[in-house]
């Protein structure tokens, strides 16, 4: 017998033997633990949206208030004429 003929006759004979007793509240268990990640997801992307939100109007507060589009003031003054 080779290797894969003596795995596939293990899986076999344990699949023939009798079956682990199941929780009867397995089903419940699992479905409010399901419900308990979709609460726990659906908080994370709403946190996530609400900081991305936040950050958005600080960054437009931040850039209607110092204008880093306009050109810095200039160091010197320029020459007078005319006077």
């Amino acid at each position: 017998m080779s290797l894969p003929d003596r795995k596939e006759e293990m899986v076999r004979r344990m699949l023939k033997g009798p079956h682990p007793p199941v929780p009867a509240d397995l089903a419940v268990r699992a479905a409010e633990r399901g419900t308990r990640i979709r609460r726990r997801r659906t908080a994370g992307r709403r946190a996530a949206w609400l900081l991305l939100a936040a950050v958005l109007v600080g960054f437009v507060v931040w850039a209607t208030l110092t204008q880093p589009w306009a050109p810095p003031p200039a160091r010197i003054t320029p020459p007078v004429e005319g006077y």
